[in-house]
C-alpha cells in the first residue's frame, strides 16, 4: 500500500487549478516538485484535514511520517475527494455508491474460496467516525487497503508460496495497484473490474464451480468398492459383482475375475492413466472409488496453487504435474500429448518453478551432483575404484580425467574426495539417450533412463530431482511440432557415443507444478496422493480446517542404479 500511493501521484494529478504543496520540511523530501489541488467539497476539506493532522502528528523519517506523506500527496492529487466515501443528506459520512458494490463483493468473498473477514475489518466501521476528520480520512485509507487486499488475494494468492516450501520457487505476481485504484476510483463498476484478476485457466473454474455444487459432488461420488486383497486374472471374490454392474457386464452375480471383467478394468486404467495390467490394486482402486475423498479445503488449495500461476502460460507449453506423476503438452489449454514421468523422491523433491525448454541434448553426459558424489559415489569407489570403470564413469581433476589407477586411495576419505566424476554417454547412462534443458539455479531438468521398469509403478517418487519422461522421443517428436528444422527423426539420426546439442528457435514455456485435484475432461474431480506434504501444509497456513493429514511415503528406487 505504500507503493501504491506515492504511484499515484503522477497518474491521478491533475492539471487544472493546483496549488504548492504546504507541508512541513517538502524541501528535505528527495521526491520530484509535488502539486496539491485544492478541496473543491466540505467532505474533501475534512479528508485533507485528517490526512494533515496525521502528517503532522508523525515523526520525522519514521514509517508514519512516510506513509502519511505519501497519502496526502495521493488524495492531495485528487482535490482531496474521497473514493469510497460520501456525505449523506443529514451531513454524516456514508459509503459511496462504488464502495457499496465492493462491501458486497467482499461479503461474498467465500464464492471465489475466499474469507470476507479479511476485508470485512472492524476499521470499515462508517458508524463509528463521527465528524472526526482523522477517523473520516482512517476509513477511507482503510477501505482501500482493504480492496487492495482482495484484488491481491484474487490475482496472485493469499499466501507466500516459498513459505510453504523452500522448494516451492514462485515468486508472487506484481500487481499494479497504483493502476488498479485509479481504474477503480473512474470505473461504473468496479466488480468487472476485480473480476478481470481472477485466473482464466480453465481448471480454476472448473475447481471454483465444484465449490458451489461441493456436497451435490460429493454424493454423485460412484458406487464403492471395498478394500480387500489384489485381484488378478482367474480369482473369485465378492466385490467383483460389484464390477459387473459398475461396467454393466453380462452375468451379475458371477463372481469370477474373468476376462471380460479384465479388459474392462484395462479399459478404464486406460483413461486414468495407470498402469494396463487388468489387475485391480490399490492404485485401480482408489481411482475406481472416485480417488481418495475431497474436501473444501482441497479445492481451495488447489485453487490457490492457480493463482500461484503465471498469467500466461503459454499457448505451446509443458505441464509436469508431480502428485500425478504425468507429463502433458498443451496448445490453447487442450491437451496434446502426454505421457508418464518419474519425480523427485521425498528426500531429493523436485522443486516448483517456471521457465523455458531452450536445448535438447542426445548422447548426454551426466555431471554427477556433488551431493551424489559425496553420499554415494565416493564411498563406493573407495570400497573398490573399479566401480568407476564399472559404472562408465570419468574421473577429473581439475577438468581431466584420470585414472582410478594412478590415484593412491589410502590419501582420499569421502571428505576428502577432490574428484569431479561424469557417466559417459551410452545406454548405461543416467540420463538415458536425450536430456531436454531449461537452464536454471536447481539444475533440474527433463530426461531419458535406463531404468524402464520404474514406469510401471503407479508411485513414482524415485529420482534425485529431476524428471524422468517414459517415452522421450515420442515426447520430442510432440514437442518439435513447431519446429522448422529438428524433428524426431533428426534427433533419433544423432543418436550415438558423441555429445551432441541442438538450440530450439522457439523457446516452450515449462511449469513443473504441484497440483493434488485436476478437473478430468468429463469434468469430474480427480485427486492425487500429497506426496511431499504440500498440500497439508498449505491447508494450515490459509487456516483451513483438515483432517490430519497422512504422507504417502515412496520408496526409494533399490535397481541398484545412481540416477538424477
Amino acid at each position: 500500500m505504500n507503493k501504491l500511493l506515492i504511484c499515484l501521484i503522477a497518474a491521478l494529478t491533475s492539471t487544472a487549478s493546483v496549488l504548492p504543496v504546504l507541508a512541513q520540511d517538502v524541501a528535505s523530501v528527495e521526491v520530484d516538485p509535488v502539486f496539491i489541488a485544492p478541496p473543491q467539497t466540505p467532505l474533501a476539506q475534512t479528508i485533507k484535514k485528517g490526512l494533515t493532522a496525521t502528517y503532522y502528528d508523525a515523526t520525522k523519517d519514521s514509517t508514519a511520517y512516510a506513509e502519511a506523506q505519501k497519502l496526502y500527496f495521493f488524495y492531495g492529487a485528487r482535490h482531496f475527494e474521497p473514493i469510497w466515501l460520501n456525505e449523506a443528506a443529514a451531513g454524516q459520512v456514508a459509503f459511496s455508491a462504488l464502495a457499496e458494490k465492493i462491501l458486497k463483493l467482499f461479503a461474498a468473498a467465500a464464492n471465489e474460496g475466499l474469507r470476507p473477514q479479511d476485508y470485512l475489518t472492524s476499521d470499515l466501521d462508517v458508524t463509528d467516525v463521527g465528524s472526526d476528520p482523522v477517523r473520516i480520512a482512517a476509513l477511507e485509507i482503510a477501505f482501500s487497503r482493504a480492496t487492495m487486499r482482495y484484488a491481491t488475494h484474487i490475482y496472485t494468492g493469499r499466501i507466500v508460496p516459498s513459505s510453504v516450501s523452500q522448494s516451492i520457487d514462485i515468486a508472487p505476481k506484481k500487481l499494479d495497484e497504483a493502476g488498479l485504484l485509479a481504474q477503480l476510483a473512474s470505473s461504473p463498476d468496479p466488480v468487472k473490474v476485480l473480476a478481470t484478476l481472477e485466473p482464466i485457466y480453465p481448471e480454476f473454474l472448473a475447481l471454483k464451480a465444484a465449490l458451489t455444487n461441493f456436497d451435490q459432488t460429493q454424493t454423485d461420488r460412484p458406487m464403492q468398492i471395498r478394500a480387500g486383497a489384489i485381484l488378478h486374472p482367474g480369482m473369485s471374490d465378492t466385490r467383483v459383482p460389484v464390477l459387473r454392474q459398475r461396467f454393466e457386464l453380462a452375468d451379475a452375480a458371477n463372481t469370477l475375475y474373468d476376462d471380460n471383467v479384465v479388459e474392462a478394468i484395462k479399459a478404464f486404467q486406460r483413461t486414468r492413466n495407470l498402469a494396463v495390467d487388468g489387475v485391480m490394486g490399490p492404485a485401480t482402486l482408489a481411482e475406481l472409488n472416485g480417488g481418495a475423498p475431497l474436501t473444501k479445503a482441497d479445492i481451495l488449495a488447489n485453487m490457490e496453487r492457480w493463482r500461484w500461476m503465471s498469467r500466461d502460460l503459454g499457448a505451446f507449453n509443458v505441464l509436469v504435474n508431480i502428485p500425478e506423476f504425468r507429463l502433458s503438452i498443451n496448445r490453447d489449454s487442450k491437451e496434446e500429448y502426454t505421457t508418464r514421468v518419474v519425480v523427485g523422491a521425498i528426500g531429493h523433491q523436485t522443486p516448483i518453478f517456471s521457465d523455458n525448454i531452450r536445448h535438447i541434448v542426445v548422447n548426454p553426459y551426466w555431471n554427477v551432483p556433488n551431493s551424489i558424489i559425496k553420499n554415494e559415489i565416493a564411498p563406493a569407489v573407495l570400497r573398490n575404484p573399479d566401480y568407476i570403470n564399472s559404472h562408465n564413469y570419468d574421473l577429473l581433476y581439475n577438468g581431466s580425467p584420470v585414472s582410478t589407477g594412478s590415484v593412491d586411495w589410502n590419501q582420499i576419505s569421502a571428505s576428502n574426495f577432490p574428484f569431479r566424476v561424469r557417466q559417459r554417454p551410452g545406454t548405461s547412462n543416467a540420463l538415458g539417450q536425450i536430456k531436454f534443458l531449461f537452464p536454471n539455479k536447481h539444475d533440474v531438468y527433463l530426461h531419458d533412463t535406463p531404468s524402464k521398469s520404474l514406469f510401471a509403478r503407479d508411485s513414482r517418487a524415485l529420482s534425485h530431482g529431476c524428471v524422468r519422461v517414459q517415452n522421450p522421443m515420442e515426447f520430442a517428436g510432440a514437442l518439435m511440432i513447431n519446429e522448422t528444422k529438428i524433428s524426431r527423426s533428426s534427433l533419433e539420426g544423432m543418436l550415438g557415443t558423441a555429445e551432441r546439442q541442438v538450440n530450439l528457435e522457439h523457446q516452450i514455456p515449462v511449469h513443473i507444478a504441484y497440483f493434488t485435484v485436476r478437473v478430468a475432461p468429463d469434468g469430474t474431480l480427480r485427486s492425487f496422493g500429497d506426496i511431499y506434504g504440500h498440500n497439508a501444509k498449505l491447508i494450515a497456513a490459509m487456516g483451513l480446517d483438515s483432517p490430519a493429514s497422512v504422507l504417502e511415503m515412496v520408496a526409494a528406487a533399490d535397481d541398484g542404479t545412481i540416477s538424477p
